[in-house]
This record gives structure tokens, C-alpha cells and sequence, in this order.
């Protein structure tokens, strides 16, 4: 599916330029404390806020790649249409979760925030913008999960 495939290709390149900058962050950090003995005052905030934002998203992209971690004790007893059902549920039941804690609840500690004009330390970055992931991170995993519900059905899947 082309929306699919788009959302993998951007979200991967997004995933793999906060690591980068998580890494470098950590490397810049190392040599500012042990070689010029002076740490530097924004990289441990910066390694935080992509970190957090590296589970999130990374936790949607594994969601989309069907990759997530998973106990499997109930569909190997179901029939084919029983797997089916079972997988219709799961995802429903995964949407509505992804819709009031992180689109609701994300949204709503976004809103609280942006009211409130809480900044980070260091980088003095809107606490709004570094919690903004958590209703962003619950839409990708509800579009993830519509094209699988919507995606037809092949002989072999």
C-alpha cells in the first residue's frame, strides 16, 4: 500500500536521525566531562528528549512492521476464522488504547503544558513540543492499524 509505505520510508528516516543525534549527543557529552573537564550543560537533556522520542515513534514503526512483542497463546488453538476475529479485536482493542492515552491523554498533557509555558532546562525547548510525540506516536500506531484492518485480504495471508 503506497500511505504504507510512505509512513515506513519517512518514519524510519525520522527514527534513524534521532539516533544519530542521540549518539552524537552522548559521544559530545563524554568528550566535554573526561577530556575538557566540563560537561556539557545541553546534551544530557538533548539525549533524554530523543530518547523519549526514539521509544515512542520506534514503538509505532515496530506496531506498522508488525514486529512488536506479542504472546501468542490463544490463536494457535483457533481456526483460520478465529485468528481472524481474534486479529480484528487485537487491533480495535490497540487503536482505542493508542486513541485515549496517547491521542487523548498525550494531547491533553500537550495542551496543559503549552498553557502553562513550561520550558526544559537546558535547552529551554517548550515541554509542549518534547510531549507533542505521544498524540503524534498514537495516530501513526491508528494508521498503522486501519490499513492492516483495511488491507485485502490474499489467498496466503
Amino acid at each position: 500500500m503506497k500511505l504504507k509505505n510512505i509512513l515506513d520510508k519517512a518514519l524510519g528516516s525520522l527514527l534513524i536521525l534521532l539516533m544519530a543525534t542521540m549518539l552524537l549527543s552522548v559521544l559530545w557529552q563524554i568528550f566535554t566531562r573526561y577530556v575538557l573537564n566540563s560537561p556539557s550543560s545541553v546534551t544530557e537533556e538533548l539525549s533524554r528528549f530523543t530518547f523519549i522520542w526514539m521509544g515512542i515513534l520506534g514503538a509505532a514503526y515496530a506496531s506498522g512492521q508488525k514486529i512488536h512483542v506479542t504472546i501468542d497463546l490463544l490463536s494457535p488453538k483457533l481456526n483460520d476464522k478465529q485468528k481472524g476475529i481474534l486479529q480484528v479485536a487485537i487491533s480495535i482493542l490497540i487503536m482505542l488504547f493508542c486513541l485515549l492515552a496517547l491521542v487523548i491523554g498525550g494531547g491533553n498533557l500537550v495542551y496543559v503544558n503549552h498553557l502553562l509555558g513550561q520550558h526544559s532546562a537546558a535547552l529551554n525547548l517548550p515541554l509542549s513540543t518534547v510531549y507533542s510525540v505521544l498524540p503524534l506516536g498514537g495516530v501513526i500506531i491508528i494508521i498503522y492499524k486501519l490499513i492492516e484492518l483495511f488491507k485485502p485480504k490474499t489467498a496466503h495471508s
